[in-house]
Parts: structure tokens; sequence; C-alpha cells
């Protein structure tokens, strides 16, 4: 399949329905609202919404299904993004070639603007979902919530900030990445498949899959933070070093790192055989997560 047209296709999709979605400046308060969709617009590949299309796609159903939960998901990634770059956190200044939030709309706002996506996103999480049985809905929605908070990536955040400066085990590294990028790669995919109408079994297959092809993906961003350029990445490269961050290179070496996302790859795809040529979308995204070079 051509994966960049498949990839545009769906970005401009999401692009159009989080502008639709998302307050307008000339509302009050207009900073906020402006500050909110500097760092959605900000030109993020929107990995995690397409995932969720792509599911929902693999298992039979329409991406217009899946907006409004695609939507809230890429807030609350962006929310995410923008609280990880504060000082008292990573303390970035760039994202996605830009300066970081606080860089322009300073500390208290960017917190504020990170507080009302994640809200938002709960927003269209509980909207009715037209055509979508309630409980599929609740379900989905109750993922989510838990993906994103203290079971999830709230949790992977602070082991990560834990184990900063200090010698850690392969098990830390994986705790900190199954946690802080893995649960929202996974529950993308599983929200996907629940609003398309996914069985348990199908279920349990894709959440298998989100799970290695999220760790996949980790371990291809400790890569590029070592060999990439910050041209390409939009952001600075070589601070995971440089603050002795927890990282798949700095535990296991490249080449074994290199070797580990490869396997993971072979076991996400061998995890997506039950699906058929519908999802093809899924196995050229795995393939492009660890060939990716920003």
């Amino acid at each position: 399949m051509d994966l960049t047209a498949y990839l545009n296709e769906q970005q401009q999709q999401i692009d159009a329905a989080l502008d639709a979605r998302l307050p307008q400046p000339q509302q009050r308060p207009g900073r906020l609202h402006e500050a909110m969709r500097y760092s959605v617009f900000a030109g993020g590949k929107r990995l995690r919404p397409i995932l969720m299309i792509a599911a929902c796609q693999a298992v039979g159903g329409q991406p217009n299904q899946v907006l409004d939960a695609a939507c809230a998901l890429e807030m609350i990634h962006t929310y995410s993004l923008i609280h990880d770059d504060l000082p008292a956190m990573d303390d970035d200044d760039l994202r996605r070639g830009r300066p970081t939030s606080h860089r322009v709309y300073g500390e208290a706002l960017a917190i504020l603007a990170g507080d009302a996506l994640l809200s938002e996103a709960f927003i269209w999480l509980t909207r009715p979902w037209p055509g979508i049985a309630a409980e599929r809905q609740l379900r989905a929605t109750q993922l989510i919530a838990s993906a994103s908070g203290a079971a999830g990536m709230v949790a992977g955040q602070v082991a990560d900030m834990e184990a900063e400066g200090q010698a850690v085990d392969l098990a830390t590294v994986d705790f900190i990445h199954h946690h802080k990028t893995g649960a929202l790669i996974r529950v993308a995919l599983q929200a996907g498949a629940l609003i398309g109408g996914i069985d348990e079994t199908g279920l349990k297959q894709l959440s298998l899959f989100g799970e290695k092809a999220g760790l996949a993906f980790q371990i291809a961003d400790d890569l590029l933070d070592v060999e990439g350029q910050q041209e390409q990445l939009g952001k600075d490269t070589g601070r995971d070093a440089a603050r002795g961050k927890a990282t798949y290179p700095a535990v296991l070496g490249i080449a074994e790192s290199r070797a580990r996302a490869s396997q993971l790859h072979n076991q996400a795809l061998a995890l997506l055989e039950p699906f058929g040529p519908a999802a093809e979308p899924l196995r050229a995204i795995s393939a492009y997560i660890i060939e990716r070079r920003h």
C-alpha cells in the first residue's frame, strides 16, 4: 500500500476534525484557546489517532466512527507533551521544530492549556457517538482514561523522572516506556477496535500488537535521540544522555536496541495475521515506526 498517501489522507481528516472540535481564539479567554491550538497544530504526525482509525478499519469499521475518540486521544497526547516540556519535568525548548508552549505563553498558561486539553478530550469522549453502542463507548472511554492516568502514561512519566541519573536495568526501562509511551499507543488500537465492533479474542490480539508496536516506537525514538538530526526531528537531540535518562541504548547499546526493535516489529506483524488484508495499514505503520528518521 501507499503508506505516505494513507497517512496524509488520515492526517488531513484528523486535523479538520480537531479544528472543528477545539475552541476558537475568538472565544474568551482567547489566549488560552490560542495556546491550546498552538500545540495541537504544531505539526504532529497524528500517529495515535491514525492507529485508532486503522484498528477500526481492520475490524470492518469506518474512520468517521472513531473521529471523536481519535481527536480526544490526540488532545490527551498533546497535553502530555506540553507538561513534559515544562522546566519542572524535561525542560525542553523545542517541540516539533517550534518553541515549546511555555517558551511562548509562559509556564502558567502552558500548564492551563494542557489542563484544558485534557478536559476537552473527555467532553468528546462522553458525547453521544451516533451508531456506537453505549457500552462500547463507555468501555473505550474507560480504557483511554486508564491509559492516560496513574495506571498508564502518568505512571511512566513519574518512573522516568525517578530513574533520571540512576543506574537502571532493562525491566525498569520496559516499565517506563510500556506506560509513558506504550499506554496511549496500545489504547489507540483497543479503542479503535472496540468502536469498530471487535470481539474479545480480536481485542486481545490487537492489544498485544499495540504493546509490541509501542515499545518498538520508543526504541526508535531513543535511537533517534542518539543518531538523529535536530533539523529532521524538530527537537534537540542528545538530551537523553545528557540528562541520564533511562533509555534502551543506554541499557542495551545501539546494536542490540535496533535488534530488539526489529524483533518486536516481527512479533507485532504475527499478531495481525488473523485480520488479513484489512490490517495492511497497521502492518505498514508498524514498519514505519522502526524505520522512521524523524
